[in-house]
């Protein structure tokens, strides 16, 4: 399905607006109450306030980060917090964390916006079909902003457009999770309905959308029977969603060097990164020394993750399968020479590495950058052809001698999924802002959760064929197509199926904590996880409590609205 473009541009360019179909966040007040609401311009503007709601500060710009509090992503020290996912992740945050604080108000910030422009849209000079149209589009986003509240801290005051905008004003109690589903729900509904099932440009949300949306707040209430109707209106709807061929290239700047744009994407958040334009994925927290300005890497794969990536032909990796009676030291170590160029310790066991990287899935290496494998830095303002090496005398290699380099001098897995190469063409001016149009829902997450609505409901062939669809596109041969470990026929067969295919497919892109979650496996996976380096060096240990099922109501909230109660265990 190919589509135009919607991208958030900076005020330098915000003049080409009306040719180029960018929206300009400068252009867009961050307090929508000072429309006017005389035209559809006016609407425009607030609309597009909306949609901006998703890069606030503890929205969607670092949402990678919430892997770190999940078994297959670490966070690594406490002086960079980034959301407080280190505390969090190792149990030390409270109610005061800023983190906690930080999601809430940039949630009810967009909560805020949409109930704005659905009081006010119809005071505009517009069509009746374009207001109920901007209407849909803002419930739509009011109900994902709710869903996100309720996913992270339960039910929580409700604020529709009849509600004062006045933060002082905003007093309400928390309803019930129900209650809060059931108004998510209500506004999905009027979505579905009113929404445009294809859009001239992207990063506008479609009917397929809010049906994708209204699937997943199903399935995380175990209303499988409900989410299966909704992920297969996605599917059968006329939408022209299909997975991407190339799943590393959906992590990448695509045509026009802004985002693929492909039909995998059903809702994106639209990225444009610069110096000029203080917007876009926050890469500063994944990429490493050698990428773009220089990175810091505090998030990062654990050996969990990566040892969850079968091998090609789908048996699961077991590394005695390659490396039997060989040691990490005589694996992993090298040295450097007078030169500052590396000498593996046994040259041999280089060569053995890489050959095991190639009879692995593929979404391994699009995913992490591997020891002894390439990354295409960006050095000393130019381009530089980078080596990820571990060195026996520490970890000092430089990336002005030619090596990739952890920031914190550990010995970790970094991310090469969503980190830039080179400067992307030009593409990226700073180290905090990327290009990338952020997945919020693909896809492959639709198939995949349709698939566990199935196995569910005990077709476990039906849930098996979307699995094989995910698995295909990756290279991957199919479950039940032939070798034994290859085989899915019961329901426990196929969920522990499901896991591992939405961790590997979906890694740093902040799902597997929800997923965790939602689940009851947050405790199991996670408290007492020790953090290891490749080497198996303990770096640290995750903690985790039931308590963590929901964060703490920031207690700031509670200090200005004595009536909201805090979740137990905070």
């Amino acid at each position: 399905m190919k589509k135009s473009k919607i991208y958030i541009c900076s005020a330098l360019i915000g003049c080409l607006l009306s040719f180029t179909g960018c929206y300009d966040l400068d252009q867009y007040p961050s307090d929508t109450s000072t429309v006017k609401w005389n035209d559809e311009s006016d609407a425009y503007s607030c609309l597009m306030g909306v949609y901006a709601s998703l890069r606030i500060s503890g929205g969607w710009r670092i949402y990678y980060t919430r892997d770190a509090i999940s078994d297959i992503c670490a966070s690594w020290h406490t002086w960079w917090d980034v959301q407080d996912m280190y505390p969090q992740g190792h149990g030390t945050s409270n109610a005061t964390s800023g983190g906690y604080s930080d999601v809430w108000t940039a949630l009810y910030t967009g909560v805020s916006r949409a109930n704005n422009l659905i009081a006010n849209v119809d005071k505009c000079n517009m069509t009746d079909a374009l207001k109920t149209q901007y209407k849909a589009e803002a419930r739509f986003l009011r109900a994902f902003f709710y869903n996100e509240l309720l996913n992270d801290f339960g039910g929580v005051p409700l604020y529709d457009e009849t509600s004062s905008t006045d933060v002082n004003e905003m007093k309400n109690l928390r309803s019930t999770a129900d209650e809060t589903r059931a108004f998510i729900l209500k506004d999905l509904e009027y979505a579905c309905q009113y929404l445009p099932v294809k859009r001239d440009a992207e990063g506008l949300v479609s009917a397929g959308a809010a049906y994708a949306l209204k699937g997943k707040v199903y399935l995380y209430n175990k209303d499988y029977a409900n989410a299966t109707t909704a992920f297969q209106q996605v599917i059968n709807g006329g939408y022209g969603y299909a997975l991407y061929s190339n799943y590393a290239d959906l992590f990448k700047p695509g045509e026009c060097g802004y985002g693929d744009g492909s039909s995998e994407m059903i809702f994106a958040m639209q990225d444009m990164g610069g110096t000029s334009t203080p917007f876009g994925m926050y890469m500063h927290s994944i990429g490493n020394r050698a990428s773009y300005g220089g990175c810091i890497n505090v998030v990062t794969p654990t050996p969990e993750l990566v040892n969850m990536y079968e091998c090609i032909d789908g048996k699961p990796y077991n590394r005695d399968d390659f490396f039997k009676g060989i040691s990490d030291d005589d694996l992993y170590k090298c040295q450097f020479d007078a030169n500052n160029q590396y000498v593996a310790s046994e040259p041999a066991q280089v060569a053995k590495l890489r050959a095991m990287y190639e009879k692995r899935d593929p979404r391994m290496a699009a995913t992490i950058i591997l020891p002894y494998t390439n990354y295409k830095a960006w050095v000393n303002g130019a381009k530089k052809d980078c080596m990820f090496v571990i060195a026996n005398e520490g970890y000092h290699s430089s990336e002005g001698n030619g090596y990739v380099r952890n920031a914190l001098g550990q010995n970790t897995y970094l991310f090469r999924k969503f980190t830039s190469e080179y400067d992307w063409d030009g593409h990226i001016t700073d180290r905090q802002n990327s290009p990338i149009n952020f997945p919020i829902i693909r896809y492959a997450d639709v198939l995949l959760m349709l698939a566990e609505c199935y196995n569910q409901t005990g077709d476990q062939t039906k849930a098996v064929t979307l699995i094989n669809q995910v698995r295909t596109r990756a290279g991957m041969p199919g479950l039940n197509s032939g070798a034994t470990w290859l085989v899915a026929t019961t329901k426990d067969q196929v969920f522990a199926r499901i896991q591992q295919e939405r961790a590997v497919e979906f890694a740093a892109e902040g799902l597997r904590y929800y997923d965790l979650k939602r689940w009851g496996l947050l405790v199991s996976k996670t408290n007492g996880q020790v953090e290891r380096d490749i080497l198996g060096t303990k770096i640290d240990t995750k903690a985790c409590a039931d308590k963590n099922y929901l964060w703490p109501i920031p207690q700031k909230e509670i200090d200005m609205n004595s009536g909201l109660t805090q979740n137990p265990g905070w």
